[in-house]
């Protein structure tokens, strides 16, 4: 098994500061999200941020929703959520492309390496084609260092150009979840 060298351990570890620093770059204003291990630090930076209203849903579509709203009242806003949720949100991202308010999704995968929970390997096998089908430009993070350029790219995508993006933040990034009873 590989250890992670002291500088790989600091890279998994500040992934999310790369986010949210992204978020903080282009005006991002709300964040939307149902609580989810993989974006922890991510939401408590964003919970700390008092430039940042953080916005727990009940469901992921209603995300759909508060970005919508965000943008006629002039701000920016970005989702996150993981992969099962994705599902939910179908109908709801027609929303987004039809009327062409700019959106960025943070989706965390399960289902894929590793996972344990065999309920969550068909949703995860098919996010970024239901994502594709519903109009987003989607890109995948497998490793830290790739963080900061994509996100940053996506934000740029999605804001400058009123488009529909969804970065993928793999299994092999945010770490495999452990089974334990």
């Amino acid at each position: 098994m590989h250890s992670p060298s002291p500088d790989e351990a600091n890279l998994r570890i500040s992934w999310p500061d790369a986010i949210h620093a992204q978020f903080r770059r282009v005006g991002i204003r709300q964040v939307g999200y149902v609580p989810d291990a993989g974006h922890s630090r991510l939401i408590t930076l964003c919970q700390d941020d008092p430039t940042i209203a953080d916005v727990v849903l009940t469901t992921e579509e209603e995300g759909v929703g508060l970005v919508a709203g965000a943008a006629l009242g002039g701000q920016r806003a970005a989702l996150l959520m993981q992969s099962s949720g994705v599902g939910n949100c179908i109908n709801m991202f027609s929303l987004l492309r039809n009327c062409g308010f700019g959106c960025v999704v943070l989706v965390t995968m399960r289902g894929e390496f590793g996972e344990f929970n065999p309920w969550q390997v068909p949703m995860g096998s098919i996010t970024e084609d239901v994502l594709k089908l519903s109009g987003f430009l989607t890109y995948r993070i497998d490793s830290a260092e790739d963080v900061e350029e994509t996100v940053g790219a996506g934000c740029d995508m999605a804001f400058d150009g009123n488009l529909q993006v969804a970065i993928l933040l793999s299994q092999r990034l945010i770490g495999r979840k452990q089974w334990t009873r």
